[in-house]
């Protein structure tokens, strides 16, 4: 094997990786929110459990934010919360995801 193919498999290797982790921060990220949202719905217990695993589960197979923002603007508009705040609200879980993440490969 010669070191263009080794560098090759190690490029590989880390774009593998990288899509694995950013898969799994959204999936998080996603859940985390579906949390919040079921609070502010008034979802407690299993009704909140079940509203964040919907919400990652519905986007398994096209996962991209629009649509979750819509999803849960659209649940949360009747409660007065603006899209902007569910965005805002997002962008906090999917930090918060990715420190998650980052904790647990140490």
């Amino acid at each position: 094997m010669t070191t263009f193919d080794k560098r090759e498999q190690g490029f590989e290797a880390k774009f593998a990786h990288d899509e694995e982790f950013m898969f799994k921060a959204a999936a998080r990220s996603n859940k985390l929110l579906g949390l919040w949202a079921a609070g502010q719905l008034g979802l407690g217990g299993d009704a909140a459990a079940s509203y964040a695993t919907a919400l990652v589960t519905d986007h398994l197979e096209s996962p991209t934010m629009d649509e979750v923002l819509d999803k849960v603007s659209g649940d949360l508009a009747a409660k007065g919360i603006a899209r902007e705040q569910v965005a805002a609200k997002l962008q906090e879980c999917l930090h918060q995801a990715l420190a998650q993440l980052e904790g647990d490969k140490q």
